[in-house]
């Protein structure tokens, strides 16, 4: 796919997706939504990408939903956006799935302005970076409708849900600030430092770490986080411990650790996932 929306730069097992519509703070649209689901796809069929990182370009990270068509935005059936898919389900919904679903790591560095669909699809990306120019709203009551984008789900378990409801409720903007104290952002950073802080983290994750491992400690953690007991989450650890603890990455950990070097791991997420993964598909949430 040619994007026309976003820009992927892949440089040094790095991938950099930058929202782009820079002209309308990067809106995101039906077009935006189908760049996004395919770059996530292509970055996780890709052994070169160890690390993602999503900003924006400009002055916005991406400033909601494209209202250009007015009151008919997200009246699906009356012809409006388009971004309602088979069963109604919003588009919004699907990349935040998608980045759910990643094998890869994502960091958000957000630039500016996350507002509505801006703000909810930073919520399946592991760590979150907010310059000190940073909005961040969860609009939706504001505009007659409710959240989107899974963030029902995502939102609480990522602030509690205290705080989930009070920024869903009012429907506010607040700055980089109170997203930090309320735990959404890791830390602000000045707005010329934001991508290097980011490119940082990335960096000591992509030079030192197994893809497989961190591929499945991804899924490990996020999918845990609905589960009614702590068994199950012995049962994935128990099986994944055993599964990686005979496999090469597992062995060169520990070699290069004895032998005071870097570790050159050789396994690759596109084919050499432990047998047991996927083992959420015998449940159908995808």
């Amino acid at each position: 796919m040619a994007y026309q929306e976003i820009i992927y730069e892949l440089e040094e097992k790095v991938l950099t997706l930058t929202l782009n519509r820079p002209q309308a703070l990067n809106a995101f649209t039906k077009c935006m939504q189908d760049e996004l689901i395919d770059a996530f796809d292509r970055a996780d069929a890709d052994d070169e990408v160890r690390v993602i990182i999503v900003t924006g370009a400009g002055r916005a990270f991406c400033a909601g939903a494209d209202l250009s068509q007015g009151a008919e935005t997200f009246d699906y059936e009356g012809g409006g956006r388009g971004f309602a898919n088979e069963g109604n389900r919003d588009g919004g919904g699907l990349v935040a799935l998608k980045i759910f679903a990643s094998k890869k790591p994502v960091i958000a560095a957000i630039n500016g302005a996350a507002v509505g669909v801006g703000a909810t699809m930073l919520l399946p990306m592991d760590i979150r970076l907010a310059s000190e120019n940073a909005k961040i709203g969860f609009v939706f009551t504001r505009r007659g409708v409710v959240p989107e984008a899974c963030s029902s789900w995502f939102l609480p378990r990522v602030v509690g849900i205290s705080k989930a409801l009070e920024w869903v409720y009012s429907g506010r903007v607040f700055d980089a600030v109170e997203a930090h104290e309320g735990g959404l952002v890791k830390e602000m950073v000045p707005q010329d430092d934001l991508l290097d802080e980011a490119r940082k983290i990335a960096r000591e994750i992509a030079d030192n770490t197994s893809a497989v491992s961190v591929a499945l400690s991804r899924q490990m953690m996020w999918r845990m986080l609905g589960v009614d007991h702590p068994m199950e989450a012995h049962k994935i650890d128990s099986r994944g411990i055993f599964e990686m603890g005979r496999l090469p990455d597992a062995q060169e950990g520990i070699e290069s650790f004895l032998e005071k070097r870097p570790a050159k791991y050789s396994m690759k997420p596109s084919r050499d996932m432990p047998d047991f993964y996927p083992w959420w598909e015998e449940r159908e949430y995808e």
